[in-house]
């Protein structure tokens, strides 16, 4: 684990000190594709507020770093995210459940910026931008008073998403705005990541 960790400390300073700090790097090339798993809630905002509840969310990725092309990571993650319906909702309609199954597919570029804790740990401010497109599914169940049939709803959207958050490279807590037309949540995340392959 300790030679781990002083690789990873290696790359993040190769691929990002000439960028960050104007500075020549002499040590050579610098690559790495990294797995992460990450799983937090998620809070729905403006108009999905009114309907839906917090829920919850996983994902799974994929990043690349290449010090010779890009200062920066590119990822891509796909995830699933499952929102309950708000019980003021159901007071104030005639749905007896409704829910929301989400499954984002995300691409974009994540940058780490100097450290701001490097003695006991290495604690890194990091933010990432991308491009989202997401397939939705709604249930719609109703109030056996209500007359209507149970229906579920299907389409997919595009959209964007943009975060931030402090990790330790191996472990991050990242924080994120998700925009999908009618649908925006927050999303809050604890994130492991896994070295699959490291080149210097």
């Amino acid at each position: 684990m300790k030679k781990i960790n002083i690789l990873l400390h290696l790359i993040f300073m190769l691929a990002f000190s000439s960028a960050l700090f104007a500075q020549n790097v002499t040590s050579g090339r610098a690559r790495g594709l990294f797995m992460s798993f990450a799983v937090g809630p998620r809070v729905p905002v403006a108009d999905m507020a009114k309907y839906q509840a917090v829920g919850a969310g996983i994902n799974f990725g994929l990043s690349y770093t290449d010090n010779e092309y890009l200062p920066l990571f590119v990822y891509a993650k796909v995830g699933f995210e499952h929102f309950p319906g708000s019980v003021d909702y159901y007071r104030r309609s005639d749905h007896s459940s409704f829910t929301t199954n989400v499954v984002p597919v995300n691409l974009g570029a994540r940058i780490f910026f100097p450290p701001v804790v490097k003695d006991i740990v290495l604690l890194i401010p990091t933010a990432e931008l991308g491009g989202s497109i997401a397939f939705f599914e709604k249930s719609h169940q109703f109030k056996i008073d209500s007359g209507r049939s149970d229906f579920l709803e299907s389409s997919t959207k595009a959209g964007f998403h943009v975060g931030a958050g402090l990790s330790m490279f191996l472990l991050e807590v990242m924080g994120s705005y998700n925009y999908f037309p009618n649908n925006e949540y927050l999303a809050a995340e604890i994130r492991v990541r896994i070295p699959i392959f490291i080149g210097l």
